[in-house]
């Protein structure tokens, strides 16, 4: 597990601050999606999963903003698909896992941040 994850796992702000300032001073954004936002450990879990998994609502929200900032639409939609070794997903996650508060803000962003809300409309 990279230090990235431990500090989204342990729910430790500060810590994913400096790495994130870290980050931005020193890596391209293209290598911060890959390292940071976007990165799997061993198991296949981003950090997304980590905090989803002990329920940290202030983590997934610090990880959503700055995946907001740095990654295109369907990479922040993959966030949401993406499997770890066994399969899950961050649903999967949560279902098991996780608390009501923390499926009802993801399922928020994926209505409000992710659908064409036109495309919606007009069909």
């Amino acid at each position: 597990m990279t230090a990235w994850h431990c500090a989204a796992c342990e729910g430790n702000l500060d810590i994913l601050q400096k790495l994130w300032n870290w980050a931005e001073e020193k890596l391209t954004k293209e290598e911060i999606n890959n390292k940071l936002l976007l990165a799997t450990d061993i198991e296949g879990r981003t950090a997304w999963h980590r905090a989803a998994y002990v329920g940290n609502l202030d983590v997934l929200q610090k990880l959503w903003n700055w995946a907001e900032e740095k990654l295109t639409r369907e990479e922040r939609n993959n966030l949401f698909l993406v499997t770890d070794n066994e399969g899950k997903t961050i649903w999967h996650v949560v279902a098991k896992d996780g608390t009501l508060e923390i499926f009802l803000k993801l399922l928020f962003w994926a209505i409000q941040k992710l659908t064409d809300r036109k495309k919606i409309i007009n069909n």
